[in-house]
């Protein structure tokens, strides 16, 4: 019975460990093709108010 939980165990972490890799991919792709398409503005624009909103000056 060991040897079967500790299997188990192990493809449990395999599994989220996938899980958390297929969900980079996809957030990478979904932001990489967001920013491919967005007008140059607007990425600026969206980078500029990230920075004062974290309290980096930029000017």
């Amino acid at each position: 019975m060991i040897q079967f939980s500790q299997t188990q165990e192990v493809s449990s972490v395999n599994t989220r460990k996938s899980s958390q890799i297929l969900a980079s991919v996809v957030l990478g792709v979904v932001v990489l093709s967001a920013v491919g398409v967005a007008p140059l503005e607007v990425i600026h624009n969206a980078a500029h108010d990230t920075r004062h909103s974290s309290g980096f000056p930029c000017h």
